[in-house]
């Protein structure tokens, strides 16, 4: 409901009670009124009741009229309530002052009852004008918010998707995706803790790191059934076919990034990991050979989670290894495989990383079924 839809409240202000019995009479007939004698009471009025408009005096023992505008401005339950000022102090450098702390009229005293019933309603239209142009803008915001909730919601489910789609095809479980997200988050808010990577990992990057973890694997769909399922050591040329699921993930993502039209954020975060997440620091990875810091952070972080993951986690096809087996190894590959600064941080992280694995680990029905799935895959045969 707006000001003109209902009958305004006034809060007058003023410490001369003749003066406040004038104004009620005057403004009663047209308005709700509420009257102040002081400016700590008109303060504690204005908070509780919130007036349409505040008429009020200047010259008032202990806080003044203009220390009052000055607190009902920088309070944000009052910041947006009008101030007219009623005084007898009419030179131009006072009403510039009292301009200036935020109020939005000024009405010198002796002063015609027409003229005051007119600048109220002028000051009470524009409060109008003011509130619903706060309301359609609250509205639009909340539309933008209900609208970028979407978005998102589209984006998290295409990526739980596209995931889910590569886990079909192979010998990992769902729980892998969720223990390696969580693992590449973890590391990279520990790894921020260092200045060097505290602007790259800002908090936004850190939640598509989160997000696009799960498609580090997505090439996997293309490579065929007999030899992604395969239970046993790869030969030589099976790993090369193997290999290329990395340039095969990077090339669907840029197809899907091409057809969108224009380059998105949260892709090429998905891009770098699915690319690079077995290249090594010593430049013995593959598909390109980087080295170093040529290498993406977000591929550098998902190699060690990767890894982790792989050693501690249980197969169709192997037992799960202990979490110290998993450290000894990623310990081993520092400077060679790894990245050294993102070892030192998962090397401060392994009750976190335990914590994880605990909370999603495999069970014995999700593994059943698992290796129920591939013991029926009839390209195995091939």
């Amino acid at each position: 409901m707006t000001i003109n839809e209902r009958k305004a409240t006034l809060l007058v202000v003023d410490d001369v009670p003749e003066n406040l019995l004038l104004m009620s009479q005057l403004l009663r007939p047209h308005y709700h009124l509420r009257v102040a004698s002081s400016g700590e009471k008109a303060l504690e009025i204005a908070r509780r009741n919130s007036p349409d408009l505040v008429l009020l005096d200047v010259m008032m023992p202990g806080m003044d009229g203009y220390e009052v505008c000055r607190r009902l401005q920088q309070d944000p339950l009052t910041a947006d309530i009008p101030v007219l000022f009623l005084t007898a102090k009419d030179q131009a450098e006072d009403q510039r002052h009292g301009l200036d702390l935020g109020a939005t009229d000024y009405l010198s005293k002796p002063f015609e009852p027409s003229v005051l019933l007119a600048r109220v309603n002028s000051q009470l239209r524009l409060k109008a004008a003011a509130d619903r142009l706060r309301s359609r803008n609250a509205a639009l915001d909340l539309e933008v918010e209900q609208r970028t909730r979407e978005l998102q919601d589209v984006y998290d489910v295409t990526i739980l998707a596209l995931a889910s789609l590569a886990e079909t095809r192979d010998n990992e479980t769902g729980n892998h995706l969720r223990r390696t997200q969580n693992y590449v988050r973890t590391l990279a808010y520990r790894l921020r803790e260092q200045p060097r990577f505290a602007v790259e990992l800002d908090e936004r990057t850190i939640e598509l790191l989160y997000k696009s973890a799960p498609l580090h694997d997505i090439g996997k769909v293309g490579i065929p059934d007999h030899i992604l399922l395969k239970p046993g050591r790869f030969e030589p040329h099976e790993f090369e076919v193997m290999k290329q699921h990395s340039r095969l993930g990077y090339q669907a993502l840029v197809h899907a990034e091409e057809l969108h039209g224009a380059p998105m954020a949260f892709l090429r975060i998905a891009k770098e990991i699915a690319l690079c997440h077995h290249e090594k620091w010593d430049g013995s990875g593959y598909p390109q050979g980087m080295r170093g810091e040529a290498i993406p952070l977000s591929a550098r972080l998902m190699a060690v989670a990767d890894v982790y993951d792989a050693v501690i986690s249980r197969r169709v096809y192997k037992p799960e290894m202990p979490h110290e087996k998993a450290v000894a190894i990623i310990r081993e590959g520092c400077g060679t495989h790894f990245d050294p600064a993102v070892v030192e941080a998962f090397l401060g992280l392994e009750e976190e990383f335990k914590d994880i694995a605990r909370r999603y680990a495999d069970t014995d029905e999700t593994l059943q079924a698992k290796a129920a799935q591939i013991s029926a895959e009839p390209q195995l045969k091939a």
